[in-house]
């Protein structure tokens, strides 16, 4: 079952990235349907499934499925698709594709989903850690370090919500170098992170700045490493 989800996941990839130019996507996007890489694209996808799976047409279904149902998913894509969606129509895009490789690989090889499985104290767990270090953290932080907010922070000059995206980022990295017991990777996080962030702190005009970064920066390590650590500890107490 794996190794057929693997095959499956694989062309996928190769159809929907490794072979699709930029030229591709802004046709389809302009000419929708009428488009000829719409379907030059989903002949990518036909060849590449053939390769993965090595030309064995006893996956008939699997080709038909697979092909026919990508071909309607992106359609509708096409058609939906705004210039405020893009995003979103892109995760559901994805989303839509991958159930349906997952109902094919259940068709040929049968698998249980429990959903008795969500409730094992190991998995819950793992998704407290997780909202944790991301949206617990954030609200911690953003709650903490707004006593000394001040005007210089909202620049023009930074992307929308940057920092939050960028600390949320790096508490997923600490937190899954700490499970991983990689606790030297930390380290190295920092020393890059300290790169990036040498120009903001040689331009500042005082020590505002400095310190607002500082204070940010170890406030997000902290609690990365307090979850993490947490995490570890109460595993231990129900393995």
């Amino acid at each position: 079952m794996i190794i057929l989800f693997i095959k499956l996941i694989l062309a996928h990839f190769i159809g929907d990235f490794l072979l699709q130019p930029q030229k591709w996507v802004t046709h389809k996007e302009s000419k929708k349907h009428k488009s000829k890489y719409l379907y030059y694209h989903i002949l990518v996808h036909f060849a590449a499934l053939l390769v993965v799976l090595q030309f064995n047409f006893e996956y008939w279904l699997a080709f038909v499925s697979i092909i026919l149902s990508h071909y309607i998913i992106d359609l509708i894509k096409l058609r939906l698709k705004t210039k405020s969606n893009g995003r979103l129509l892109f995760g559901l895009d994805q989303l839509a594709h991958l159930i349906v490789i997952a109902i094919v690989v259940s068709i040929y090889q049968p698998y249980e989903l429990n959903i008795n499985s969500l409730y094992n104290p190991k998995f819950l767990l793992f998704i407290t850690a997780l909202l944790g270090v991301t949206v617990v953290s954030s609200i911690i932080m953003k709650t903490v370090i707004s006593k000394w907010y001040f005007k210089e922070n909202n620049s023009n000059l930074s992307l929308e919500n940057a920092g939050a995206f960028i600390g949320i980022l790096e508490r997923l990295f600490v937190f899954a170098l700490i499970i991983t017991q990689h606790w030297e990777g930390i380290g190295f996080i920092i020393a890059a992170k300290s790169v990036l962030r040498f120009s903001d702190l040689s331009k500042a005009k005082d020590r505002k700045l400095t310190e607002y970064i500082l204070i940010g920066t170890l406030l997000s390590f902290g609690l990365a490493v307090i979850f993490g650590v947490t995490y570890e500890y109460v595993l231990s107490l129900i393995q």
